[in-house]
C-alpha cells in the first residue's frame, strides 16, 4: 500500500500522507510553514471550535439550503464535525501557528479533514471541502468566530471555575485567622497592625474583582463574525444564516451566542479578545502580588519573616540539605510575566486591522488561549499545593508585633504626632520598648501608658 495519495486543489496536485485525513491546502500549509519545529501548532482549543463552527453552519445551511444541503450531506458532515469537537482527529490538524494571518489555512484544514472523513464515513464521495463544509462562510468569517467561542468555552468552563475555587479557599482561610493580629507592612516596611484574615481578605477581594471584570469581558466575545463571509458584506451566505447559525452554536455549546451587528467591524478587529485579554493581565497581577505576599511572608524559616508556613513540597537545592523553596508561588509569578507579555503581543495585533480584515488571528488566538490554559493551571496548581496547607505562625507573629515600632502611632491621639516620633526613634536606637523609651522621656506615666496603648485595639 502507497504511504502517499495523490490530492488536488486549485494549484494543482499534490502528495499526501495516505494515513492523514488533510487535503492538498493542508499539505500545502504544513510544507510552506516548518516553523516552531512542528510544536508549534493551533491551539487544541481553536480545532474544538472549529468543529462547532462547522457542524452549526451545517444545520443553518440544512434549514436554509435544503436543495443544496441535503439531509444525507448534513447527517455526515455532523458526524465528521462530532469526532473534531471530541478531540479524536486531532493529530489530523498539523498545522501551526505561524501561517497566514487569516488563518485561511486551518479553516480548509478542518473542512478537507471533515470532508474526507465524512467521506469514509458515508463510504463514498459525497462531501466537498468548500462547496459543502466550507459553504455559506469564508475563512475571514470563521477563525474570527472559532476565537471567540473558543475563548468563551476556556474563561467559562475553565477559568472561572479555578478562579472560584481559589476565592472558595481563601474565605475558609480568612475565617480561620479572625482572631489572629500581626505586623502591617507598607514600602516592606513595618506599618500599624492588621488582623491576618484582613490580609488574606485582600487577596480575595483582588480575585473577586477580576472575576467581575472576566464576566464583564464575556459579552462582547459572544458577538460572531459568522456571516461575514470574506469582506463582512455576507456574499455567498444566504440571508438569515448569520442569526440561525449563532443559534445553533448557541444550542450546541450551551452557552449563549449571537451575530454580530456590524460584520466589517467584527472582520477587522480584535478589540473583544484584547479587552477580555486585559482582564486575564488583572487576574495575572492580583496572581502575581498574592504569591509575592506568600513566598515573603513565609521567608526563612529561621532568618526571614517566618509569620507563616506553607507546605515543603520537594528538596529546593543540589547543595544545601534540607532546603525547601516556595516553588508554587515562584510558578504563578512565572506565569503571571507570560500573561502580561502574551497581553503585549495580543494588543499590537489588535492594532493591525488594516482595511477590511485584521491579519494577525492566529497569534492572539494562541496568545489568549495560551494565557487562560497558564492561568487556570497555575490557579489550580498553587491552591492545591501551598494555598490550602498555609498555617499563620502565631508566635512569630505575635513577636514581631510587639517587635513594631509602628505601634507608637497608638499614642498620636495622647502625646503628638513629634512626640511619638521621639519615642519611637529613642526605642530604635536604644533597643528599647516603646514604653522604656516613653517613660524615659517623661511623656506618660506607666499607668497612662497602659492604658492607652493596646496594638489588638488598632486593627
Amino acid at each position: 500500500m502507497s504511504e502517499f495519495r495523490t490530492e488536488h486543489d486549485s494549484m494543482g496536485t499534490v502528495e499526501v500522507p495516505a494515513d492523514r485525513l488533510w487535503g492538498a491546502q493542508t499539505e500545502r500549509s504544513r510544507r510552506n510553514f516548518p516553523i516552531g519545529a512542528g510544536k508549534e501548532t493551533m491551539p487544541a482549543e481553536m480545532i474544538h471550535a472549529f468543529g462547532l463552527v462547522k457542524k452549526a453552519a451545517a444545520l443553518a445551511n440544512r434549514e436554509l439550503l435544503p436543495e443544496k444541503m441535503t439531509e444525507e450531506k448534513c447527517a455526515w458532515l455532523c458526524a465528521a464535525a462530532e469526532e473534531v469537537i471530541s478531540g479524536a482527529l486531532l493529530d489530523h490538524f498539523p498545522l501551526v501557528v505561524w501561517q497566514t494571518g487569516s488563518g485561511t489555512q486551518t479553516n480548509m484544514n478542518a473542512n478537507e479533514v471533515i470532508a474526507n472523513r465524512g467521506n469514509q464515513l458515508a463510504g463514498k464521495p459525497l462531501l466537498h471541502p468548500n462547496d459543502d463544509v466550507n459553504r455559506s462562510q469564508s475563512s475571514n468569517d470563521t477563525f474570527p468566530t472559532a476565537m471567540h467561542v473558543a475563548a468563551v468555552l476556556a474563561l467559562e468552563e475553565r477559568l472561572l471555575p479555578a478562579l472560584e475555587a481559589m476565592i472558595e479557599e481563601l474565605r475558609r482561610l480568612e475565617k480561620e485567622n479572625e482572631d489572629v493580629v500581626k505586623c502591617g507592612r507598607t514600602h516592606l516596611q513595618d506599618a500599624v497592625p492588621i488582623r491576618f484574615s484582613q490580609e488574606i481578605s485582600g487577596w480575595r477581594a483582588g480575585f473577586e474583582q477580576d472575576r467581575r471584570m472576566l464576566l464583564a469581558a464575556l459579552p462582547p466575545l459572544r458577538e460572531l463574525a459568522l456571516g461575514g463571509t470574506a469582506v463582512g458584506t455576507g456574499l455567498n451566505a444566504p440571508a438569515g444564516f448569520d442569526v440561525l447559525a449563532a443559534e445553533k452554536l448557541s444550542a450546541l455549546t450551551g452557552r449563549e451566542f449571537r451575530t454580530a451587528e456590524n460584520k466589517f467591524h467584527a472582520l477587522t478587529s480584535l478589540d473583544e479578545m484584547a479587552f477580555a485579554h486585559g482582564a486575564l493581565k488583572a487576574l495575572a497581577a492580583d496572581l502575581m502580588k498574592m504569591a509575592n505576599d506568600v513566598r515573603m511572608l513565609a521567608s526563612g524559616p529561621r532568618c526571614g519573616l517566618g509569620e507563616i508556613t506553607i507546605p515543603a513540597n520537594e528538596p529546593g537545592s543540589s547543595i544545601m540539605p534540607g532546603k525547601v523553596n516556595p516553588t508554587q508561588c515562584e510558578q504563578a509569578t512565572m506565569v503571571a510575566v507570560q500573561v502580561m507579555a502574551n497581553d503585549t503581543a495580543i494588543g499590537l495585533a489588535a492594532s493591525q486591522g488594516n482595511f477590511q480584515l485584521n491579519v494577525f488571528l492566529p497569534v492572539c488566538a494562541d496568545n489568549f488561549l495560551r494565557s487562560a490554559r497558564l492561568l487556570t493551571d497555575s490557579l489550580y496548581a498553587f491552591l492545591e499545593n501551598c494555598v490550602r496547607g498555609i498555617q499563620a505562625n502565631r508566635a512569630r507573629m505575635e513577636e514581631n508585633l510587639r517587635r513594631s515600632l509602628m505601634l507608637v502611632t497608638a499614642l498620636n491621639p495622647h502625646i503628638g504626632y513629634e512626640n511619638a516620633a521621639r519615642v519611637a526613634q529613642l526605642a530604635h536606637r536604644e533597643n528599647l520598648t516603646l514604653r522604656e523609651a516613653c517613660l524615659r522621656l517623661g511623656f506618660l506615666t506607666a499607668e497612662q501608658f497602659d492604658a492607652v496603648f493596646h496594638p489588638e485595639e488598632m486593627v
